[in-house]
């Protein structure tokens, strides 16, 4: 039986073991969901190199992970519209909670962190109505939802944090079906690119009429605070305009747009954005390549490579994966590093 005494000191000694940092588990440098080639589902870290740090199974097809600032935990989020947000011990690889989104919404497959890691939020989706809301969690409660905040639109995908603690929200503008993904308002959608403050709207950026069917989905922040914003085009694929935008708070987005021919080979669609050095670059899994743009929106190159979709920074190089199941490095024109491994990556690729 155990003692008052000893139960006591394997109390003190419970609270006094420190929560672990990503140092403690390999230090890896990217996160990404995945389907194996067994057919199931995973969420691995990666090392810089592309090689697994460490691999958790999920329950069904993940979409995006957002990663707490300094401990070693992950939240994953099903592939929209989709009821779960798996809070996972990269340490122990357990799931420490399974967050459910409430009654009639939906999570839509991001979420982030604020600056000091104790609240987690979450982009969620009225079913009926496709209203945006940001659901708020207390990490330090367990996970217990705390509140939510209007998104400032219908159907916002990704949101990022800015260095203030502002919220950067892509409103796609598109409400689907409550029980599939059926688009029911593309002649009249609006997305927008919203900022929100404590749950205030603080600036909001819309598109030109002509533009309003340019979904906005995706977002990377700048070192300087530079937004910028992946799109998918809703109407004729010959007629796309530009799938990246730029915004810095306080001015008018910049929108930038490859060569003709080149832009042609998107098929209106973004997939993923990232910052990397002085270049921004977006994905496209349906043209099979990446373009690649300076920060004042002009092209320099692309990259060719089929199903490519996840963007992540590596300091001055830009890491990559795709669905075939390879991972590799760019910077300057050429391939740094590559790694390829049975298994087929999802759409996006989250640097630590």
């Amino acid at each position: 039986m155990t003692t008052r005494r000893a139960f006591l000191g394997s109390l003190m000694a419970a609270t006094m073991v420190p929560n672990l940092t990503w140092a403690d588990v390999g230090a890896p440098a990217f996160v990404a969901a995945a389907q194996e080639g067994d057919g199931g589902f995973s969420l691995i870290g990666l090392a810089a190199s592309g090689a697994d740090v460490f691999r958790i199974p999920l329950p069904a097809r993940g979409h995006a992970a957002t990663l707490h600032p300094t401990r070693a935990e992950v939240v994953a989020f099903a592939r929209r519209p989709g009821t779960f947000a798996m809070v996972v011990d990269c340490a122990s690889g357990k799931v420490g909670r399974r967050l459910q989104a409430p009654e009639g919404r939906a999570f839509n497959g991001h979420g982030a962190f604020s600056g000091d890691g104790a609240v987690l939020y979450t982009s969620e989706v009225e079913n009926a109505t496709g209203a945006g809301r940001i659901g708020l969690w207390a990490r330090d409660e367990a996970y217990r939802r705390v509140g939510e905040w209007g998104s400032g639109g219908i159907g916002p995908h990704e949101i990022r944090r800015l260095a203030d603690d502002v919220l950067v929200v892509a409103n796609g503008g598109i409400q689907t079906g409550p029980l599939d993904r059926e688009k029911l308002n593309i002649p009249t959608m609006i997305p927008n690119l919203t900022y929100l403050s404590g749950g205030a709207v603080v600036e909001q950026v819309t598109l030109a009429p002509e533009h309003h069917m340019a979904s906005i989905r995706h977002l990377a922040v700048g070192p300087a605070g530079q937004v910028a914003f992946a799109m998918q085009w809703e109407g004729d694929v010959a007629r796309a305009p530009a799938l990246l935008g730029l915004h810095q708070r306080g001015l008018a987005p910049v929108l930038a747009m490859a060569p003709a021919e080149a832009h042609a080979q998107m098929q209106g669609y973004a997939g993923s954005v990232a910052f990397f050095g002085d270049q921004v670059a977006i994905s496209s899994p349906k043209g099979g390549r990446v373009q690649v743009f300076d920060t004042a929106g002009r092209f320099a190159t692309e990259i060719l490579r089929a199903d490519v979709c996840g963007l992540a920074p590596l300091g001055q190089a830009l890491a990559l994966t795709d669905g075939l199941g390879m991972f590799l490095t760019w910077q300057s024109g050429k391939v740094q590093t590559h790694q390829r491994s049975s298994r087929a990556w999802d759409n996006h690729l989250v640097a630590l």
